[in-house]
């Protein structure tokens, strides 16, 4: 590739889109600057999968360590990207790059949005695979469960929770609330594997009996749904607790109720019927109302991306192009799009959670940012490059010592790998050793350092 064709990159977000993203773009040529909010890359891949699968996470890490080991990638940890953070979007769209993919992920949480959720005892999915990943910031937060703790959700988030419950925090009881029925419940089945050694079997089938009438209201059978579910708690990991898990179906919670210290005592739930919607079902309240006691409430609600961050934004999205821009239609997908002015942000891109929150997990955030390196490669064959690496880097250095940033690189990372592998403290629930704040992780490197 001559000069003329190389570009600079910058890819924001270091987790698996952005690194896909990363790598196809390396591969074909160009320099490509990452900037990451978390000292640590990875991401997702790092703080969003459940801790005991290290074999997935550990090949995930060494792929990334090839990537960041090549000498036209510049990693700088540590950045964040947003109003009042290290640098704006401005200050990135500045630094003369010749294009910018955002893969931050979906940052933002969505609102609960039910009366009481600012109780003690609640809890969103995300925040506690953060703490149970040791993400700074939630590591080292108290997340008290209590006895009996109901997740809100039908899929492989509440499952990893439930997971988290029965295995390490040893609860007495897990109750996943399902707003529809058995029949639309949504985990992998093989992910259930997980928990199924302590399924209260007799406590489920209370609840079909107590459901299946409903059930049949819109043609579905009971027994065949019961022997489909009960048919997947095969394979079950041994158990190490005595907690029970359950389910509670065609529930949905209306408010959270609490004692007088402000601490969750029960969900108020509304019974639903099933009526058909086209080819599925969707979930009617039957403005029936009852108790249903617990200690805390997770809820697996999904999330959305971070309006501060300073790109288009509109309903929870970032917003894509809506039109077609060039002869592949799907290029207009993972472009920013200004509705204001109608036109396309030049240059700006997006993939994984940053352009569709919570689709899919690493895999297909990999497929997205490997989709999204595409478009950039199509895009970058039109230009002409704007600035050498050197120059682009030279910037941001600048740039971020003027603002007292901390950036941490490769060097940096690789030191703090070292020590981590080579702690003796107890690893809880993830296996492995991890410090739990930015302040003990810069303290450390920068103490190499001198």
């Amino acid at each position: 590739m001559s000069a003329q064709q190389k570009h600079v990159v910058i890819v924001a977000g270091a987790g698996p889109a952005g690194m896909a993203v990363a790598a196809a773009l390396g591969k074909a040529g160009h320099e490509v600057i990452i900037l990451n909010r978390d000292i640590k890359f990875g991401g997702l891949a790092e703080y969003g999968i459940f801790p005991s699968k290290l074999k997935l996470r550990g090949g995930l890490r060494k792929q990334y360590w090839e990537l960041l080991g090549q000498p036209h990638v510049h990693y700088f940890g540590n950045v964040s990207i947003g109003k009042g953070k290290d640098l704006t979007v401005e200050d990135v769209r500045a630094l003369g790059a010749s294009a910018i993919v955002f893969s931050i992920g979906a940052q933002g949480t969505k609102a609960i949005g039910v009366e009481g959720d600012s109780a003690k005892g609640v809890y969103h999915a995300k925040d506690v695979v953060y703490h149970f990943n040791r993400l700074p910031g939630f590591g080292d937060r108290p997340f008290d469960m209590g006895k009996h703790v109901a997740v809100i959700g039908a899929g492989d988030v509440m499952v990893d929770i439930a997971h988290w419950l029965t295995r390490y925090k040893k609860v007495e009881r897990v109750t996943a609330i399902v707003r529809r029925g058995p029949a639309e419940r949504k985990y992998n089945p093989k992910e259930i594997r997980a928990i199924c050694a302590n399924m209260d079997l007799d406590g489920i089938k209370k609840e079909f009996d107590r459901i299946k009438d409903r059930l049949v209201a819109v043609g579905q059978n009971p027994d065949e749904i019961m022997k489909g579910l009960l048919e997947e708690f095969t394979k079950c990991e041994p158990t190490v607790s005595q907690t029970k898990m359950g389910f509670r179906f065609l529930a949905s919670p209306k408010r959270i109720l609490v004692d007088g210290h402000n601490q969750v005592r029960a969900l108020e739930m509304e019974d639903n019927k099933l009526e058909p919607k086209g080819e599925d079902t969707a979930a009617v309240g039957l403005k029936h109302y009852y108790e249903f006691p617990c200690d805390s409430v997770v809820f697996a609600v999904g999330d959305k991306v971070d309006e501060t961050v300073g790109l288009p934004y509109k309903g929870g999205m970032y917003v894509t192009c809506p039109n077609k821009t060039s002869n592949d239609p799907d290029d207009a997908l993972f472009q920013a799009y200004d509705e204001a002015s109608g036109k396309i942000v030049d240059g700006v891109f997006l993939a994984g959670w940053a352009r569709k929150a919570s689709e899919g997990l690493v895999g297909v955030a990999k497929r997205d940012g490997d989709w999204c390196a595409e478009v950039v490669l199509r895009y970058l064959a039109t230009k002409t490059a704007a600035n050498p690496a050197n120059a682009v880097l030279e910037k941001l250095r600048m740039l971020l010592k003027e603002r007292k940033s901390r950036p941490v690189d490769v060097r940096g990372l690789r030191a703090l790998e070292t020590a981590e592998k080579g702690h003796k403290g107890p690893t809880d629930c993830i296996g492995e050793f991890k410090f739990v704040t930015n302040q003990e992780m810069l303290a450390f490197i920068e103490r190499v350092k001198a």
